[in-house]
């Protein structure tokens, strides 16, 4: 049986997340005995060694005995091991630029990469991720940026509090005038942003609603590619269409536009489908979106005024959508404050790692220390053997520099 190597996290900045918690690794040491788990040294993730020593975990500083080594952001060049087993989003699958080296030097030490983005079930649908805290980290910070923009309230930033539960003790102090919230999205990320609006008592009302009446309280509106989105032809809206042929649909979000107060960005975007809206639009008397919270983070994507990604440590700049360029934030009334902070679970390292891990033990550890019957594992597995996976093979000129895609 395998022995598996909990990674101290080496990309910069640094990520206090763990893809398996103390705790967890304790019960993967119970339920499968022949399997031994051990954990790197680390002085940055969110438990500290000591909690891994208190559950009986081994620490270790040299994990090459290791099979099977499970981190979460991807591995320095320098760190990785020839002929071993990972675990970590490696951000190489939509050909990024910036992460080729990688998949080079993951083919050249034959190094078996499994990506967590790439492990689906039967009908596609991803089984584990970290969608959940992004879109409540999403909102909550949406929220933090509107009370600074107005000064209506202040609140403390996610990263400085110690978990969720702390985080909800700020719920009080938001005091909101009736405004207009939209999220797009209907996933994991979505439903993380809507557990913000839930948890403050913010009422949900329909798209219809949304756009036609006014309200003496704040008020969302939640919405998916259906409610934004038009066919060309003017045919009805057909979701499969969509997602094959996305270029044959174009945006159809001014009426929400003209209406919100705020927008939380959570929905997948494909880049070949309509942008939400263009900067014309943005610059038009009739926008009156003046905070945006673009979680999914797509730079030069969907949302015009994505112009970069922020930081948690500096999160929010404005867009001056008549120049189509970056303010210093809350600078002017007539700019949009836009908070694209791109690593968002981080700031609440501590519950994102405990839900990750929850779903990494349940949904692919049986597949991958027993039999893969659902092919689970083979189907994430990008390269083995100084190999493409035949699934991952359209990367290969991407990793022969014949393409550059990011």
């Amino acid at each position: 049986m395998p022995k598996i190597g909990i990674l101290k996290e080496g990309k910069i900045p640094v990520d206090r997340r763990v893809a398996i918690t103390p705790e967890q690794a304790l019960r993967i040491q119970t339920k499968y005995p022949d399997v031994e788990i051990v954990c790197q040294h680390s002085d940055i993730r969110c438990f500290s060694d000591e909690d891994y020593a208190q559950q009986g975990i081994p620490l270790t500083t040299d994990i090459q005995d290791c099979d099977i080594l499970v981190g979460v952001k991807e591995v320095p060049i320098g760190q990785l091991l020839d002929h071993k087993t990972y675990f970590f989003f490696s951000h190489t699958i939509k050909k990024q630029a910036y992460n080729r080296d990688l998949l080079r030097a993951v083919l050249d030490k034959n190094i078996r990469l499994i990506d967590y983005e790439t492990l689906t079930n039967s009908q596609g649908q991803r089984i584990i991720a970290f969608g959940r805290y992004a879109g409540i980290v999403g909102a909550y910070n949406a929220l933090w940026t509107y009370g600074r923009r107005y000064n209506l309230y202040h609140i403390r930033r996610a990263h400085a509090c110690f978990d969720l539960e702390d985080l909800k003790t700020e719920f009080p102090k938001i005091k909101l005038p009736a405004v207009k919230i939209v999220i797009t999205g209907g996933g994991r990320v979505a439903k993380g942003a809507m557990e913000i609006m839930h948890g403050l008592g913010i009422r949900r009302v329909s798209p219809d609603k949304f756009v036609h009446r006014d309200y003496t309280e704040p008020v969302y509106t939640q919405l998916n590619n259906r409610d934004y989105n038009k066919a060309t032809d003017g045919r009805a809206f057909n979701r499969q269409e969509f997602f094959d042929s996305p270029d044959h649909f174009e945006p159809d979000f001014s009426a929400y536009a003209q209406h919100a107060d705020l927008l939380i960005a959570c929905a997948y975007w494909n880049p070949k489908a309509p942008v939400l809206f263009t900067r014309e639009a943005m610059a038009g008397r009739d926008f009156s979106i003046k905070v945006i919270a673009d979680v999914t983070c797509d730079i030069q994507g969907s949302i015009p005024s994505t112009l970069r990604p922020s930081t948690i440590a500096d999160p929010v700049y404005d867009f001056d959508p008549t120049q189509g360029t970056e303010a210093p934030a809350f600078s002017d009334e007539g700019n949009i404050t836009v908070m694209a902070v791109d690593n968002l679970p981080c700031e609440l390292p501590r519950d994102a790692s405990q839900d990750f891990g929850h779903e990494l033990l349940h949904n692919v550890l049986p597949h991958l220390i027993g039999e893969d019957q659902e092919q689970i594992i083979e189907r994430a597995t990008i390269a083995q053997n100084g190999q493409l996976m035949p699934r991952y093979s359209y990367l290969q000129d991407y990793v022969d520099g014949l393409t550059d895609t990011d």
